[in-house]
This record gives C-alpha cells, structure tokens and sequence, in this order.
C-alpha cells in the first residue's frame, strides 16, 4: 500500500508539473501575441494625450525660423566686420510676444507705431504690498496692492518659457474650407507632475516628440485683442501694472495662467498675464522725436522704453571680446540682448552716431523702404546676466564688463551701454490706420543723419 501510495503521489505530481507547464505556456504566448499587437499600434498612434495647440495644425503654420534656418547661428563669425563698398544689412529679426519670455526669430515684420507686429504684447506680473510701511500709515496704506511687471532680472526661468506664434494658414483654411484671420499663443514650460501622473507625463512627451523631450505645460492665447463680450465672458478685468515708471491701464488675463507656473517661476505673490490695450498705449517721450516731427506721438506696449531695439554684430563682437570667458559662460550670444533687429557690416559702435535711418530693399524681396529715428543708447540692466538658452543666471558678467567699458554716455554715468533704442517714422499724409512698414532680413542700412547721444532718465 506504501508504494502504491508514493506511485500515486508521483503520477499527481507529474500531472501538476504539466498544467503548470501547460499554463506557463498559454501565458507566454499570450503575452507575446498582446505586445506583437499592441507595438505597431503604440508606435503609429502613440497613446499621449490631446493638447489645445494639435488642433491648430490643421488650419495655422507656426511663425518663425528655428535650428539650421536660424541666421544666428554665424553670429560669432568674423564675416560680419564691415566691407568696403557694402551698406550695413539687416540679419536677423527677433519678437518677444510674451516680455522676458523667449523670443522668435523672422525673417520679415511689419513695423507699427508700436514696434514690430506681435513684439511684447503681454506682460507677466506680480501683485505686490507696499513696503516698507509706516507705522501711522493708514489700514486702506498697508493693504493698497499693486501689480509690477516681472522680468529675468528677477525670475531667470522666464528664459525657459517657449512662445510660438501660430498664423493662418490659406493653404491649409482652403483644404478645411475654412476661413479665419486669428493667431494665437502658445506658452509652454517643463513642468512634470508627482508620483505616478509625473511617470505617464514623462513616457507621453517621449512617445510624442522623442527621447530628449520633457513634458510640458501649455497655454493657450488669443493674440487679437478680445471684444468687450468676450472679456465679460471670460471674466477679465482691466487693471494698472507699472512697468518701470509707468503704470498703464492694461487687461488682466491672470485667469489664462495655470498656477503651476508661479511655482516654476519661483514667484511667491500672485502672479498674472496682462494684455496690452492697443488703445491705451504708453506715450514715449524723452529721447524719442516728438509729435510735430515724428507726425504722431511715438508709443509702445510692454517695451521698456522704446518701440525698437537694434544691436550691431560688430559691437556685440568688439565688446564680447572684453568679457571674462569661464566654464559658466563660454560665449556671448547676442540673444541675451533682445534686441529686434540685428544687423551685420557696421563697424564696431558705429551706431551710436546716428540718428535717422532708412532700410532699403537689398536683396530682402521687399519694394518699399523704412525709416526709424536713432533715439539713443540702450542703457543695460543685470539682465543680459542670464543665458537665453538654460534660464542660468551668472554671478557677474556681461554686467561688470558693461559698467567697466561701456559707461559711454553722459546721461547715464556708471552704466553700461551696448545697442539703440528706435522709434518708427512714417509718411506724414499717412492716416492713424495706415501708419505700418515692413522691414526684413537682407535689407541694407542707409545713415540718413548723424549726431551726439545722450540719454535721459526716465
């Protein structure tokens, strides 16, 4: 009976051993089947989420120059020291939708009264308590609030935050059979969420775009100024924020913004997106021509003082060269400047003898010409202290350089100086509505006048 029993024992055992072969099996090959399946599928329609700016591929083209197409990159060649018998030209264009967010390189731009078309339209801002405060201040004193804008001076991650500008497209409005003349803004930055949403966020945006993305968060912004219906609906409200000096009544968009980017940012109060009124511009004055010889009043949106910036790549190279090199900054790219136009063939610092100029056709495919007034030095912050690329903020330079060897202007002792701030200039017989040029890459530099700069405080 004992060996019987063991006999019995062993057969059960061998049986066991199959099923469990048997159910290994089924398994594997079910596994193998599912992935052979579901790699294909995962590969073609990778399963990411939908984002509001996919649907724009559909009917808008995104505005702008990006990597190989970029004129930049040559910026620190020896190439752009001037040639005899060649006028200056203009290389590159630069927008800054968003102020003190990344900019967008073009290859043309109309001109406004403003500046360039779609330059520094919004503004990111904190609301901030008065302080110090008196001690006999009054209650309505201590609790007054303000909003002020903020650039990289303070928040150097405002470098990171992408701005595409997104144009209609006829082509593609034509295959939908559609037709619109919006464009819109996309704000986006890294952002990566904790625990198990951060893991599938991560595995999306490497899905979706490739192994070096990061997942992101956007925004999503109508560039045309919205009608009185749509700012109730929405709920905006318009508000003072004081940008430098100037306090200019603007639209509060702060319901736009995900909380998520103050904690990006690194911004403690609260933080908002203002919108520009094009009928509540900032009135420029100082150094800017005046009303009867400019034939309007020079204005600007969320500029710091002027509606344009131009920089020279001969200076920027003649001054780079004076600048400590370490391991924190190996290079002195012209984008830390943001000017809007950049131009090439001007000897070093010529531009700061003149006063008017005009653009001329070259070979940028443009018929018409475009004036500006030289209006003065740009007078520099600590701002340039941040790269352009990372957001990485250097402890010193190009700040200290600046103040060592570009303290050229009497108005302004003590403080270095790299670039012109411009103002357009327009036909006279031209009407409000029809004051607009364009200005474009390859244009040549024509000096109408020269003259004596000096700069005048705010």
């Amino acid at each position: 009976m004992t060996q019987n029993s063991h006999q019995v024992a062993s057969a059960m055992d061998q049986i066991s051993l199959n099923h469990l072969n048997l159910d290994f099996n089924s398994i594997f090959l079910l596994t193998v089947t599912i992935c052979a399946f579901l790699i294909p599928v995962v590969v073609i329609l990778p399963p990411i989420p939908v984002r509001k700016s996919d649907a724009l591929l559909q009917t808008h083209s995104k505005a702008g120059v990006e990597g190989a197409k970029s004129n930049l990159r040559n910026q620190f060649d020896p190439s752009h020291a001037p040639r005899d018998g060649h006028p200056p030209t203009v290389h590159s264009l630069v927008i800054y939708p968003v102020k003190s967010c990344r900019g967008i390189e073009v290859t043309r731009s109309k001109v406004l009264p403003a500046g360039l078309e779609f330059d520094r339209l919004f503004t990111l801002a904190q609301l901030k308590s008065p302080f110090p405060v008196a001690v006999d201040a009054s209650d309505e004193d201590k609790g007054r609030h303000s909003w002020h804008f903020v650039t990289q001076r303070q928040f150097s991650r405002l470098a990171t935050v992408q701005v595409d500008l997104w144009l209609p497209d006829e082509m593609k409005l034509r295959k939908q059979s559609m037709r619109t003349r919006e464009a819109f803004l996309i704000m986006r930055f890294p952002w990566r969420e904790s625990g198990w949403r951060g893991v599938l966020s991560v595995l999306a945006a490497k899905l979706g775009q490739g192994l070096a993305a990061q997942p992101e968060k956007e925004i999503f912004l109508p560039v045309d100024f919205p009608s009185e219906a749509e700012i109730a609906e929405k709920g905006y409200t318009y508000d003072d924020v004081t940008i430098w000096k100037d306090t200019v009544r603007a639209l509060n968009m702060g319901k736009e913004l995900p909380e998520e980017l103050g904690r990006y940012l690194g911004v403690s109060n609260k933080l908002s997106l203002f919108r520009i009124d094009p009928a509540a511009l900032r009135e420029v004055y100082r150094c800017a021509p005046r009303k009867e010889t400019a034939g309007y009043q020079p204005v600007t949106g969320f500029q710091d003082a002027y509606p344009l910036h131009l920089i020279n790549l001969s200076s920027m190279q003649k001054f780079s060269a004076d600048v400590p090199k370490d391991e924190d900054m190996k290079e002195l790219n012209v984008l830390r400047f943001r000017a809007n136009m950049i131009l090439s063939g001007a000897p070093a610092y010529e531009e700061e003898t003149w006063k008017r100029i005009r653009l001329r056709p070259g070979s940028s495919r443009l018929y018409n010409d475009a004036a500006f007034h030289v209006s003065c030095r740009t007078v520099r912050c600590k701002m340039p202290n941040v790269d352009p690329v990372s957001g990485f903020r250097h402890a010193s330079e190009p700040d200290k350089s600046l103040r060592t060897y570009r303290a050229v202007d009497e108005g302004a002792p003590r403080l270095g100086c790299l670039g012109m701030q411009l103002t357009p200039l327009f036909d006279p017989s031209l009407g409000e509505d029809d004051r607009e040029s364009w200005i474009a890459v390859g244009m040549t530099v024509d000096v109408e006048e020269r003259g004596e700069h000096v700069y005048m405080k705010q």
